[in-house]
């Protein structure tokens, strides 16, 4: 998942601990080597090297995830987009400079969820997918997040009812600490990776941030972040970081996400989606909303 992973349980032995560890960890390896867009084998690289080809079978999964990244995609009015990914291109943050504008132009033709075909699963053939030619989808926004809570679901499976999984602070909750009490997690400060700038309580739900800080580089006094607008091809400008609580850590990761994109307006979305959230925004001040503490 290219980011420190961490796993807390509560079990009755050592034994049942080790056996949920082992549980969780096949899952979590499970879902990045089918994903992953690094690896050519993954059923991702598959849909993306078919692009401008034939369509592409999906197993009962894949289509799923392709459902609820449609499903943000409509509720965002197209701010979350999974086809683009294929901005990575012409963004590189290791080499802190921003592209030329029509460098970013050109790849934005190759942009948007709505032209992407599905087929809908039948009793004669499977769902399907296919994508234009020079298109690519990405997972980057949901995969993780997902990861978590299949990871949590295989530790239910395992029997354990007290943990929490964190992959790189997308987080999933299955039940409070044996002796009842919450698990106590921090939100990292945007400005001081080394400190947190609050915490919270948590016995149950995904947590998921999302910020300006985790990728970024500075050109001529502006601060550019690797979480991109489809719409412009540019780097979101507004809050340093939004944090939400929702039953699935996909739904947290998700809306925090597209809270992100939405710039200055972030905190009105975040309202009008009913979770609790913690909201810094672009001069640090911190908003929050029934934020369990």
């Amino acid at each position: 998942m290219a980011s420190p992973a961490e796993v807390r349980i509560d079990a009755a032995s050592e034994g049942a601990a080790q056996h949920a560890f082992g549980a969780i960890q096949r899952e979590v390896e499970r879902i990045e080597t089918k994903y992953s867009r690094y690896r050519p084998d993954s059923v991702l690289s598959d849909i993306n090297r078919n692009a401008g080809g034939d369509p592409v079978a999906l197993d009962e999964e894949t289509a799923a995830l392709l459902d609820y990244a449609a499903a943000c995609w409509s509720q965002s009015g197209g701010l979350f987009d999974i086809t683009s990914g294929v901005l990575r291109s012409v963004w590189d943050f290791k080499r802190n400079r921003p592209p030329r504008p029509e460098e970013v132009d050109a790849v934005l033709a190759r942009i948007g969820w709505q032209r992407v075909r599905r087929g809908a699963r039948s009793s004669a053939s499977p769902a399907s997918i296919a994508l234009e030619a020079g298109m690519e989808i990405d997972f980057g926004g949901i995969g993780k997040e997902y990861a978590a809570d299949r990871a949590m679901a295989a530790a239910v499976d395992a029997g354990i009812r007290h943990g929490f999984v964190n992959l790189g602070g997308d987080i999933r909750v299955i039940g409070p600490q044996a002796d009842g009490r919450p698990w106590r997690i921090g939100i990292v400060h945007p400005r001081d990776p080394e400190r947190t700038i609050a915490h919270l309580e948590l016995g149950e739900g995904g947590l998921a941030t999302s910020g300006d800080y985790e990728r970024f580089f500075e050109f001529e006094g502006r601060r550019y972040c690797h979480l991109l607008n489809p719409r412009t091809g540019w780097p979101v400008d507004g809050p340093q970081s939004v944090s939400v609580v929702a039953p699935l850590c996909t739904v947290a990761g998700s809306c925090a996400t597209i809270a992100m994109l939405h710039g200055d307006g972030a905190d009105a979305y975040l309202r009008e989606q009913g979770f609790a959230y913690l909201l810094i925004d672009r001069d640090g001040k911190i908003l929050q909303e029934s934020l369990p503490r």
